[in-house]
């Protein structure tokens, strides 16, 4: 109850957008390989932003 007005970190958002990313990545994969693609380079950018922040 006391976490309900807590900000999330900015590798906490980060890391939720990686996933959502990936997640992405994975259902497009048997459809459009090329949206594909680019969303797992996407989600790679923002692991590298992940490690900087680590």
């Amino acid at each position: 109850m006391f976490g309900l007005f807590k900000k999330k970190s900015k590798k906490d958002q980060l890391y939720k957008h990686y996933k959502k990313l990936l997640k992405e990545s994975h259902q497009f994969s048997t459809t459009n390989r090329k949206l594909s693609d680019s969303k797992a380079f996407e989600a790679e950018e923002i692991m590298k932003q992940i490690e900087k922040i680590s």
